[in-house]
């Protein structure tokens, strides 16, 4: 995975929404203004999300540079965490439930109910 490649030792999301029109000085700014974070911190994937739920960007301080990211869900959204203003690290189970479509703060099944089959 990504993460043994880049060397990612923490993941943290951002919260809410992100206009991901922004490229890396515009969420490097983020992190470091909205969250009161350093976003130069080496081996700490930062990942953001917009209005649509469908796609995320991440930002990775490499050490030599910055190393964006951007992943779009052909099938589906995620369910993103909306209300929190704070940044929130993530535990390597909830990026695996993130990267499968599942808050990873609040990861539950939903209920389905098919119906009748005559």
């Amino acid at each position: 995975m990504l993460e043994d490649a880049a060397g990612i030792r923490r993941v943290v999301i951002a919260t809410g929404f992100v206009d991901l029109r922004k490229g890396i000085d515009g969420l490097a700014q983020i992190v470091g203004t909205r969250y009161d974070l350093n976003p130069f911190e080496k081996g700490t994937l930062f990942l953001f999300c917009g209005r649509r739920s469908d796609r995320m960007k991440g930002l990775l301080w490499m050490g030599t540079g910055f190393l964006l990211l951007y992943k779009r869900f052909e099938d589906g959204r995620m369910s993103w965490p909306r209300t929190r203003e704070e940044a929130a690290d993530l535990t390597e189970e909830q990026f695996h439930h993130l990267m499968i479509g599942l808050n990873p703060l609040e990861p539950r099944v939903k209920d389905v109910h098919p119906a009748k089959v005559s």
